[in-house]
């Protein structure tokens, strides 16, 4: 977590951080030469599960027992598509959400604003962010929390802000409506969800 995330990125790809999915680190990447290491062998099975376990915790910013417990829930409840639950409790967690609304730039940054106390949910302040919304939940923002400046553009920011189909703002009240369950092509996940769960399996 403490790493170079320009390091980390080399190793599992720059999706995971979003800092890394600019053309500034393109560029950089680009003129970096690759190193020819003697004696490469190709990655065993565990080694490549490892990697895509790997890539699902720093995307999500999560440690190791945070995202082994999502996948022993899901394992003992023996749910019929586990790549798509295990999708679902990533997105639900409130600080992917307030990251997902637009009103921050990383899901790193949405960390810190649900721990700081910014948000509401039904208007009560939670400062967990691993909370899990449910559909019909209202994200607000705190209101002397608007008047900062990490607030201070958003409104305009929303006004062309593509919200994903599942959730909802409602610019009059300032209020933001989970109005369905996460839905993520699989094009859009940047990790292989079976092999995770066959690295955890084994």
């Amino acid at each position: 977590m403490i790493k170079s995330k320009y390091k980390i990125a080399r190793k599992l790809g720059p999706q995971v951080f979003d800092k890394t999915q600019t053309q500034k680190y393109a560029l950089r990447a680009a003129r970096r030469k690759p190193v020819m290491r003697k004696n490469s062998r190709p990655k065993t099975d565990f080694g490549l599960q490892l990697l895509e376990k790997q890539k699902a915790k720093m995307t999500y910013g999560l440690r190791e027992r945070q995202f082994a417990t999502y996948i022993k829930t899901i394992s003992e409840k023996k749910v019929p598509n586990t790549s798509e639950k295990l999708m679902e409790l990533l997105e639900r967690r409130l600080d992917n959400v307030v990251y997902r609304l637009g009103l921050t730039n990383s899901r790193q940054f949405s960390r810190q604003v649900v721990s700081h106390g910014h948000i509401r949910v039904n208007g009560q302040r939670v400062t967990i962010p691993s909370f899990q919304v449910s559909i019909g939940d209202k994200i607000t923002i705190k209101e002397g929390s608007l008047q900062r400046p990490i607030f201070a553009t958003l409104e305009e920011k929303l006004k062309s802000y593509n919200f994903p189909s599942w959730l909802n703002y409602d610019p009059a009240k300032k209020t933001f409506i989970i109005q369905g369950m996460p839905k993520i092509a699989p094009a859009e996940v940047a990790f292989n969800i079976p092999a995770i769960f066959q690295y955890y399996n084994r």
